[in-house]
């Protein structure tokens, strides 16, 4: 059949242009239509799959880096990534900055510039069980933000909305232990306990499969497959770091996996709180980071693992063990050990 000749106005090249365009959306639309659920739309700076590891301290970072292989550095918005390949996987590293916003940004942008499959959190974090010693690495089952609370003016529960504990209708919700909310925070004083009116709050999350209503969830799962793994490790750990050999801890570090982290705002230094989240928790490490970090992995449906090395007894007194800490490396460069037996081991597995 003959077609119409075009009309002298419209340049040709327009029309190739526009069908070029139509052509290239139809294709787009049936990609993403037939799409496993878990498929990357986009990698704004790189497709390949990698694990993305996250560290908090220059010094956590360093030591991974030193080790990492056919490096590249991205610079994105002031960050910088670097992909390599580490124990014989491919990874992209990250410094992220201390505090829960600096790890859910850079986190995020992690996610949003390069395919990560994985998502790894290494660092040092203060401990909150007493049993637990400097230089030991912990790594949790689960991360929670007891930090974000609904302040009330007494030790009563708020009843904002009517029912005492409901506080619904402000869009935010009170966490629970057994159905029932769990107890403020209270000062110890010389009259005896006083209530803070500090009591825990759910966070609200949404990811692709619980949009656009979204959840509340108190605590956020590390991934099983990772966990299983950790359990297996048996690295050396050192009981005196590279930069001061004369600094050591009495106790020889161990490898603890188990138990729940928790993260905050707050930078722990008291010794009260630290008792109020092992009696109330049974947490195990307090971080300003892992938790957001596993929000931001939650929110994209990537499994997570995080390690964490204690530098210190969160708001202890023990300034031989912080001096060790300080002094010598010793806790990065035992959370580096971990992290690199990890990903060595998991290496393996997949050959």
């Amino acid at each position: 059949m003959k077609g119409k000749p075009l009309p002298a106005h419209v340049p040709v090249l327009k029309l190739l242009r526009q069908a070029a365009c139509a052509l290239l959306a139809g294709a787009a639309l049936m990609a993403t239509a037939g799409a496993a659920p878990l498929a990357k739309s986009h990698c704004l700076s790189e497709c390949k799959p990698r694990i993305g590891i996250v560290s908090a301290f220059g010094a956590e970072a360093d030591i991974l880096l030193e080790q990492t292989q056919k490096k590249r550095d991205w610079k994105i918005n002031g960050n910088r990534f670097t992909t390599g390949e580490l124990r014989g996987n491919q990874v992209v590293i990250v410094l992220s900055g201390v505090s829960v916003v600096n790890a859910t940004m850079v986190t995020q942008l992690m996610m949003d510039h390069f395919h990560i499959e994985r998502l790894l959190m290494s660092g040092i974090a203060g401990g909150v069980n007493p049993a637990s010693h400097v230089g030991d690495v912990t790594v949790p089952e689960s991360w929670a933000m007891p930090m974000e609370v609904y302040w009330n003016g007494d030790g009563s529960l708020p009843s904002p909305c009517g029912a005492a504990g409901d506080v619904s209708c402000l869009g935010v919700k009170l966490a629970t232990d057994n159905g029932k909310p769990r107890p403020d925070f209270k000062f110890d004083t010389p009259n005896g306990p006083v209530s803070s009116g500090l009591f825990m709050r759910d966070n609200f999350v949404m990811n692709a499969t619980n949009a656009p209503q979204g959840e509340f969830r108190f605590e956020f799962q590390a991934d099983p497959e990772m966990l299983a793994l950790a359990r297996t490790l048996k690295p050396a750990l050192a009981k005196c770091g590279p930069k001061n050999p004369s600094l050591c801890v009495s106790v020889q570090p161990e490898l603890r996996v188990g138990g729940r982290g928790v993260s905050g705002g707050a930078f722990l230094a008291n010794p009260g709180y630290r008792t109020y989240l092992f009696d109330k928790l049974q947490a195990q490490v307090v971080d300003m980071e892992t938790g957001a970090f596993a929000q931001v992995a939650y929110a994209n449906r990537v499994p997570f693992i995080a390690f964490r090395s204690l530098s210190d007894l969160a708001g202890g007194n023990d300034f031989k063990d912080v001096g060790a800490f300080f002094g010598s490396g010793l806790a990065e460069t035992n959370e580096a050990n971990v992290t690199l037996a990890f990903l060595e081991a998991w290496s393996r597995r997949r050959r």
